[in-house]
């Protein structure tokens, strides 16, 4: 196929992503300030074993200090031994790149551009508009309460309901019990924000990161950091990268069998006073084969406000941040371009 250098932007269902073009079209191309290393360093990530949560009162204590540590130093870190089994961990991988394998008219049946749409397929940020594309596909569904949201979901492949169902299940448990202790890590009690987590949101981001021909000038995601009180995250293979805070460089997270990624987001940097802040990643792309990341967002309610702690607030550590809502978020992103560094978080902050 020969290069098309006139293509300015791709739409879904055309884009070079999808077409497997043999070249990154120039849409595609990102400064070359901004270009990923294709050797990076791995980063130092804490991994924590959560099934010691439950095994006493010291146990649990150690657990706490270790969360509230790789909350307050990287915004980032893995937990193993918690509590979802392999075999649903790979049925959701499994399901998600069947469904990627679909005939195109089949995944278009869920095409939209709107953010604010409950169930929609998509391609790079906003398809068309964006001045940058980014070389990913995207299934994003709602998920809680699951019972209303299921039957919106596509229907195939045929186990794609029960597989990402189950996950999805399994994945919200374990979210509600890591927000108890990573509120008790901020010394404000395992049930400061039971209720609102339990009627909150939870967004369903199936990531698809096909094979690149030029990974080296070219992006799955840029540099973002999530909205979310916290997103948990299973990927099929590395290409997740964070950045280092001391030296500015980005960092490979290694993938470990089993385990889980979790990420602070904006709404638990604003609850936290700045104490805990939200995880700035991106992802980078490779040559020979596809990548699939399960990106489970949690929230408050779609119009419930996050606010600061009061407990966090004194003299020497004013409010920081304003209130905002999953709503505002998706607000925000219709009416912004991540791609050229805007960023949710600093519209939140206060200048004191």
């Amino acid at each position: 196929m020969e290069k098309e250098e006139s293509s300015s932007s791709f739409s879904t269902g055309k884009s070079a992503q999808e077409g497997a073009l043999p070249y990154v079209p120039d849409c595609y191309v990102i400064p070359s300030s901004h270009r990923p290393d294709m050797a990076p360093e791995a980063a130092y990530v804490p991994i924590i074993d959560f099934g010691r949560l439950n095994e006493g009162r010291e146990q649990r204590s150690m657990v706490i200090k270790e969360i509230g540590n790789a909350c307050s130093r990287l915004g980032f870190f893995q937990i193993v031994n918690h509590g979802i089994c392999q075999s649903i961990l790979d049925g959701a991988l499994s399901t998600a790149f069947d469904f990627f394998k679909l005939p195109s008219e089949e995944k278009m049946k869920f095409m939209s551009g709107d953010v604010h749409r409950p169930v929609r397929y998509s391609t790079s940020l906003k398809d068309g508009i964006d001045e940058i594309q980014f070389w990913r596909v995207i299934l994003k569904h709602y998920a809680h309460p699951l019972d209303h949201w299921i039957d919106f979901w596509p229907k195939n492949p045929p186990n794609y309901r029960e597989n990402m169902g189950k996950y999805c299940t399994e994945e919200r448990k374990l979210a509600l019990e890591l927000m108890s202790a990573i509120t008790e890590s901020l010394g404000l009690g395992p049930k400061y924000l039971v209720n609102k987590m339990d009627e909150g949101m939870q967004v369903m981001a199936v990531n698809c990161y096909p094979p690149c021909p030029q990974p080296d000038i070219s992006l799955g995601l840029p540099p973002h950091s999530d909205y979310t009180c916290l997103t948990i995250v299973l990927q099929s293979s590395p290409g997740l990268e964070i950045l280092d805070t001391e030296d500015g460089s980005w960092k490979m997270v290694p993938k470990m069998q089993s385990a889980l990624q979790v990420h602070v987001g904006d709404h638990l940097e604003v609850l936290s006073n700045g104490r805990y802040k939200s995880v700035v990643h991106r992802a980078i792309l490779n040559r020979g084969s596809t990548r699939i990341s399960l990106a489970s967002l949690h929230s408050l309610g779609m119009d419930e406000k996050m606010e600061t702690a009061k407990e966090l607030v004194d003299e020497k550590n004013p409010k920081g941040y304003k209130e905002s809502s999953f709503r505002d978020f998706l607000n925000f992103l219709s009416k912004n371009d991540l791609a050229e560094g805007k960023s949710f978080i600093d519209t939140l902050k206060i200048k004191n």
